[in-house]
């Protein structure tokens, strides 16, 4: 038996009036009883349609000028799309002037179609005509609103009113369009909103007058122009239609959800599966209210899931800059694929697998004899490789208050060759947790650079050997001799030169015992010089050290100094 929810869930109600507005199930049938979504999957990109010079830019506070809307235009060519909805042209000069500009020869790819925008009004109409003359090919893209709501309160029409209002605007346009390459596009705005056997019926009567045919579609656009429901919803509107349009071979079935709710994409991708082939929307959702949906989301969750997008996003950021100068609007940090934090970790469990996962990826393709860019991807928390959209690998972990060691070491190692210990990571984790408690702000590679010298390298080079020497003195005796800057001589035996060292350093009073030694080469770039990290129990404190130079042993020796100069330095006077 279902508990009852009150037996767990202590929220109170809360004051607001949500009484004021009826459920979407209210407000419009949805006559679909059996639905075959669920269970589709999307194995191909649908066709994209972007509607940022027209929809996305009469949603910004300052429209694009002209040499704004000619950049965004070549941006949308270069990123691969083939129908391109450029402007309103009989709203304004500014739009009717841009598809002129559009008209003159070789500006529009030959295998790119625009569309234009125009209200059910015959002069606009005749005015949306006269912008195109002398384009190659386009589509003229008819729309009214048909819900309830805009009917009454708006255009003050009943439902066989607007149907004749609708039927007289789409003859024009057929007869204005005799004789040119031009093909047809009605969208019944709110349409999540109007009943479906009124739409159905005004599509298929458009469908009928416009003679749609396989080789010539007409294009059926249902908008979602306001969410008003879960994506479910709109899934089973959207596969009414398509099981009951007329000539189903003749329609292209279009969405253009916006994202009233915050789920633009995923009643995009639901729509698809409902049947859906053709989807409108603008880059990074911008648009009225709360935007369109995201055309750049939708087409790298394909990505994801090993589907062609049939865009270029290979360089994100140089789209990213191109929209924000056109828009003058910013893509949050945190946008999906495109923000500059969506593939960073700051957590230190995020950092600790996104580095281990790294190295096996590294690791995997040097199994397979393939560059890294063409292996199999199956890192944790990065759903894409960062570099399929030309991000590189430095900016996947960075550091503040939050991070591990795993994400300390990964900048240490990436940037400056560094390979910590295990250890030494827990160790220098604590310093880097002190540095950054205090403000809470990130710290950058080369600061952690700058924190790890003055913590383990710099003890050894101001307290180091003005000069030293080791031999052996006979097989597995080694006699260690020096003098460090102080003026302070050393000198001890043991059975390799550390121990020596560390015998002298004895003899001198300070009990030194190595706990943990490693070492290795740097970056070749950086010079034939080696990097020695030991850990060492000195007078009982646990300590950490580090050094570089071109010899190993002289690095070891240094290293070895360093950790016990920072126990006598951090000692009560």
């Amino acid at each position: 038996m279902t508990p009852s929810v009150y037996a767990w869930n202590r929220q109170r109600p809360s004051t607001m009036p949500h009484h004021r507005y009826k459920p979407a199930h209210e407000r419009v049938e949805v006559p679909l009883t059996e639905r075959d979504w669920p269970s589709a999957r999307i194995t191909r990109a649908p066709l994209w349609v972007p509607v940022d010079l027209r929809d996305g830019n009469q949603a910004l506070a300052e429209p694009m000028d002209p040499a704004r809307k000619r950049r965004m235009f070549d941006l949308l060519t270069g990123m691969g799309f083939k129908e391109i909805e450029v402007g309103y042209p009989s709203s304004s000069r500014l739009d009717f002037d841009f598809v002129r500009h559009l008209a003159e020869p070789g500006v529009v790819p030959e295998d790119v179609t625009v569309v234009v925008f125009t209200a059910a009004r015959r002069d606009l109409i005749e005015r949306t005509f006269a912008a195109i003359e002398g384009l190659p090919r386009a589509v003229v893209h008819l729309y009214t609103a048909t819900a309830p709501t805009w009917r009454d309160v708006v255009l003050g029409h009943d439902r066989r009113e607007l149907r004749a209002l609708i039927m007289d605007a789409a003859g024009h346009i057929a007869r204005l369009a005799d004789g040119l390459d031009v093909r047809f596009q009605f969208s019944p705005e709110v349409f999540n909103l109007t009943e479906p056997d009124y739409v159905l019926e005004v599509c298929n009567d458009l469908t009928a007058l416009w003679d749609a045919a396989p080789d010539r579609p007409v294009i059926h656009n249902l908008p979602a122009t306001v969410e008003v429901a879960t994506p479910n919803v709109y899934a089973d509107q959207i596969e009414y239609m398509h099981r009951h349009f007329d000539r189903r071979d003749a329609v292209i079935l279009s969405v253009h959800p916006h994202n009233d709710r915050g789920t633009g994409v995923a009643c995009a991708e639901l729509a698809v599966l409902a049947g859906a082939q053709r989807v409108e929307g603008c880059l990074f959702g911008n648009g009225e209210r709360t935007g369109n949906v995201d055309l750049v989301t939708l087409a790298l969750n394909l990505h994801s899931q090993g589907v062609d997008p049939m865009l270029d996003l290979s360089d994100i950021d140089e789209i990213r800059r191109v929209v924000e100068h056109c828009n003058r609007l910013p893509v949050p940090d945190r946008h999906p694929y495109a923000g500059d934090l969506v593939y960073t970790a700051f957590s230190g469990t995020h950092q600790d697998a996104i580095g281990k996962g790294l190295a096996h990826h590294a690791k995997r393709a040097a199994e397979l004899g393939v560059p890294p860019e063409q292996a199999p991807w199956d890192v944790p928390y990065l759903p894409i490789d960062p570099a399929d959209v030309g991000r590189g690998y430095q900016a996947v972990i960075r550091v503040n208050s939050q991070s591990g060691k795993g994400g300390i070491a990964y900048l240490l190692r990436t940037r400056y060759g560094l390979e910590l210990p295990r250890r030494l990571q827990i160790d220098f984790s604590s310093v880097v947790q002190r540095a950054t408690d205090g403000s809470g702000e990130e710290i950058t590679a080369e600061q952690l650079w700058e924190l790890f010298h003055a913590t383990y390298l710099a003890p050894g080079e101001t307290g180091a050997l003005a000069e030293w020497s080791t031999r052996e003195t006979s097989p597995g005796v080694h006699e260690f001799a020096g003098t460090l800057r102080s003026g302070r001589r050393l000198r001890g035996t043991g059975n390799g030169p550390l121990s020596a060292l560390t015998a002298a350093l004895g003899d001198d009073g300070i009990d030194v015992d190595i706990l943990h030694f490693a070492e290795h080469a740097l970056d070749p770039g950086r010079g034939s010089r080696a990097i020695a990290y030991v850990e060492a129990r000195v007078g009982g404190v646990t300590s950490w050290g580090a050094a570089q130079d071109t010899s190993v042993l002289t690095a070891s020796a240094h290293a070895v100094l360093a950790a016990v100069n920072r126990v006598l330095a951090s000692a009560p006077a």
